[in-house]
């Protein structure tokens, strides 16, 4: 570890509106938070189009734009925002320690993590050697290169209807791949689902191959009731099958779920490591709207000021 390591009163780790918020917040009451903005500045809503559910926007906002006006008044604040991704954590004792990008070290009694998360993947040979040539995470982004060509979806929530949906406007046909009889998605999603007509659902189904040598040419869908196969004819194949929270460098020294989600004390931010709070994706596995972890990172700021008042007596 570096002899020469910044200090800093608050550090934030991750830029999404739970990271921006606590970043405001933090801020103007003098803290003179650091946040790095790690891999995705912006988090999630920087690959999001049209968002028509956050309060204030009365005509909807992009959501890069909207990413971009969090920032912009978080500076005005007075936050000092740093591209760098955190890369290893000592939590070990107070001040607690942050690698940034395996160069640098920077310490603080109160740490904010809003690290949110990423899309998960099937795990398939052939998603991986087609990602970036037809294969995706994000219909949002790169529906576009399909327009009036074939595509698939794979996935039965509230995420991959949304998608299915936004890729219906845009494609031919949608063929939706479906692991089970039914639908995760809420009712709505699913009732707008089945009213489009060119979304056509593969129930009880499972993705068997991506097919194509250098670009997606088609995909083999299995039946898990009867085994059977059928190949069909696409240049798109998009994931939608959920997330994984960005909480690996946190293992072990705070406490989390089963699937990586940083527990919190319900009703605050506070994660089981005094000083150390969590916001956003990162710890909510129910919600994940933006509204709700900006409200995250407005409870964790106040948490995380409160907590170091009492540091001063």
């Amino acid at each position: 570890m570096s002899s020469t390591i910044e200090k800093a009163e608050v550090l934030i780790i991750g830029s999404g509106p739970a990271g921006y918020t606590a970043a405001i917040y933090t801020a103007r009451a003098g803290l003179k938070p650091v946040l790095y903005q790690g891999i995705q500045p912006g988090g999630q809503l920087t690959i999001t189009t049209e968002v028509e559910n956050y309060p204030g926007y009365a005509d909807g906002i992009q959501g890069p734009e909207m990413m971009t006006h969090f920032e912009k008044q978080a500076t005005r604040m007075g936050a000092d925002i740093r591209y760098g991704i955190a890369t290893k954590v000592d939590f070990s004792k107070q001040p607690y320690k942050v690698e940034i990008d395996e160069e640098k070290w920077i310490e603080s009694n109160a740490i904010i993590i809003c690290t949110g998360a990423s899309a998960k993947w099937l795990g398939i040979p052939s998603e991986q050697r087609l990602n970036g040539f037809g294969v995706s995470a994000c219909a949002v982004c790169d529906g576009f290169f399909f327009k009036g060509k074939e595509v698939a979806i794979v996935g039965a929530g509230d995420t991959a209807a949304e998608e299915a949906i936004y890729l219906s406007k845009i494609c031919s046909t949608v063929h939706m791949i479906v692991r089970r009889d039914a639908m995760r998605a809420s009712k709505v999603m699913q009732e707008r689902v089945l009213a489009t007509p060119n979304i056509k659902i593969y129930w009880n189904s499972e993705t068997d191959e991506i097919l194509g040598d250098n670009k997606t040419e088609g995909v083999r869908i299995k039946n898990t009731l009867t085994n059977s196969t059928i190949d069909i004819a696409i240049s798109g194949f998009f994931v939608a099958i959920g997330h994984q929270p960005n909480s690996k460098i946190f293992t072990g020294w705070i406490d989390m779920d089963d699937t990586g989600y940083i527990k919190t004390i319900p009703g605050s931010s506070k994660t089981s490591l005094a000083g150390i709070f969590a916001a956003g994706d990162v710890q909510d596995k129910i919600y994940r709207q933006a509204v709700t972890a900006a409200g995250s990172g407005c409870m964790a700021a106040l948490d995380a000021e409160r907590y170091l008042a009492t540091l001063e007596h």
